[in-house]
């Protein structure tokens, strides 16, 4: 049995891979004491997009520096897209890895890929190999692939002399059956040693990995406290104390329970990894637990928005994320815009009252009403704003599919008209709307550009209010004034994405003059509404 441990790894995600010196050296001994059999101490990666620690590279270099208890041993992971589609494969691990093992601190390679890059991906077996590497291949998302394809992956891993085989769990989905299944039909094909990497999104990454021992599987992966992506992975802690009672091997847990006390409970505490109801729903439908990541760490995403999110890729499939789509469970703007209604129809020559979210609309209450009531202008609210009397409100403005699908059943009582992108809107979202009065005015998320057009518009976001400032542009509205903008804190994300839309806007040819008659922390004019 082999325990790899691969907290610095996987736990990177939470910290950009930027773990001190001292805690790393405090963590090799802890491994060292607890039995763990082998470290991956990181990637190996030739891409460099942003600030990234250490970790994140594990050069040589880097790992020299370190000091390291004699007898562990020292592994890195390549993203396998980093071997195929861009430069020559043996380019990249030369570069890589520009020295044998023989003058390497590394000892194990492992080559992390999903089914499809698997074949392109196995020649580098053979070049590290050559180079006197152990190497490991993590096959991602093999649990709902059906018989032939495992056996057919397994046979194309049997021509290459790699020392281990792992397929991971990557969406925490599996249980004991499953786990053992799996292993049986790569069994058939595959004689090699095996290894498995658990997620527990469920609550069973440790069964699932001991099942995965009792079937024959030889490398197991932990971190500890589970630190990982989402729900997080098997435990260190747990993991190597069923070694030691398995393989007969005292294990001293000592270093380790003083390294979860002194750094990592307080960094869970932090980040928040660790499974819960959101990231159990996430195993149960196969989705990836990076967008429950995502979404718990962003403030705009209520618990009904998560929920919603979930139900929608339960429905349409949510196995693969990127760091850069997330919007692809937040809009459906993509392509070309299309709608049925033109907004002219409404808001020509009229003076637009925007109703924000914010909490100004209620402090300011009855200055705004009195405002309306003797002014007459339009008044648009984004979603299901209802700070001030309903009557006075005219429209209703929603583009954010997630947070229509959370307000649904409150748009369906709410008597307004609600002007969103219908027809571009998915069937769920449409079904979910029933009855209620819709104008369909189309959307088409561009970064950096708003386009104003007859039934259609294009804004830079998904925010509906950009989506609100497109409409009444459109519409040839006289201008808007702006009621509940208050603003976030100067370090709230939302801050910045806001203030960055309203300049965008504002910079835009055919912009109309916007100005808050409530407190604003925004970059636009401002006057009061008790002025008015």
């Amino acid at each position: 049995m082999r325990l790899l441990d691969c907290t610095f790894r996987d736990g990177g995600y939470y910290n950009s891979w930027d773990f001190s010196t001292d805690l790393i050296h405090q963590y090799l001994e802890a491994m060292y004491s607890a039995g763990v059999d082998v470290v991956e101490l990181g990637f190996r990666t030739l891409k460099n997009n942003g600030f990234q620690g250490p970790c994140a590279f594990t050069t040589d270099e880097f790992i020299r520096s370190l000091t390291i208890p004699d007898g562990l041993k020292i592994g890195v992971m390549v993203n396998g897209n980093e071997l195929v589609g861009g430069m020559p494969q043996q380019e990249a691990l030369a570069r890589l890895f520009p020295d044998a093992a023989a003058d390497s601190p590394v000892d194990l390679v492992r080559i992390a890929c999903h089914v499809y890059e698997f074949e392109q991906a196995l020649p580098a077996v053979t070049w590290l190999k050559e180079r006197g590497y152990q190497v490991g291949f993590n096959l991602m998302q093999v649990a709902d692939r059906t018989e032939d394809e495992v056996k057919a992956l397994a046979r194309l891993a049997s021509a290459y002399p790699m020392d281990a085989l792992y397929f991971a769990d990557s969406m925490g989905s599996m249980n004991p059956g499953q786990v053992a299944q799996i292993i049986h039909w790569f069994r058939s094909e595959w004689t090699g040693a095996m290894g498995i990497h658990t997620h527990d999104n469920l609550g069973l990454a440790l069964s699932n990995t001991l099942r995965a021992l009792d079937e024959g599987v030889t490398w197991v992966d932990s971190t500890v406290t589970g630190m990982g992506r989402g729900p997080g992975n098997a435990r260190t802690e747990e993991l190597a104390i069923e070694i030691a009672a398995r393989s007969g091997k005292s294990a001293n847990m000592v270093p380790l329970m003083v390294l979860l006390r002194e750094h990592f409970k307080p960094m869970q505490a932090h980040y928040g990894w660790g499974s819960n109801p959101y990231y159990y729903l996430a195993g149960k439908y196969g989705i990836h637990p990076t967008y429950i990541q995502e979404m718990l760490g962003d403030s705009r995403y209520s618990e009904e928005d998560v929920l919603a999110v979930i139900e929608h890729l339960r429905v349409e499939g949510g196995k693969k994320f990127n760091l850069n789509t997330l919007d692809a469970a937040r809009h459906f703007y993509r392509g070309e815009p299309k709608g049925r209604w033109t907004p002219k129809e409404r808001f020509a020559r009229r003076e637009v009252l925007l109703l924000g979210t914010g909490p100004g609309v209620a402090r300011h209450r009855s200055a705004l009403e009195r405002y309306i009531r003797d002014k007459k202008p339009l008044v648009l609210a984004l979603n299901t704003q209802s700070a001030i009397d309903a009557e006075l409100i005219d429209l209703r403005v929603a583009c954010h599919p997630v947070r229509l699908l959370a307000d649904c059943e409150a748009h369906t009582r709410l008597p307004q008209p609600l002007i969103t992108p219908y027809s571009m809107l998915p069937p769920d979202v449409r079904d979910s709307l029933g009855n209620k009065e819709v104008l369909d005015f189309g959307l088409k998320v561009q970064a950096d550009s708003f386009v104003f057009k007859d039934k259609h518009c294009t804004s830079p976001t998904s925010l509906v209010v950009g989506y609100a400032l497109a409409v009444a542009t459109s519409g040839n509205a006289s201008r808007i004034l702006m009621a509940g903008f208050d603003g976030y804190s100067a370090d709230d994300p939302r801050s910045r994405e806001m203030h960055q839309l309203l300049e965008q806007y504002q910079d835009s040819e055919g912009a109309l003059p916007i100005k808050s008659i409530t407190p604003t922390r925004y970059g636009v004019q401002s006057e009061s509404v008790y002025a008015l």
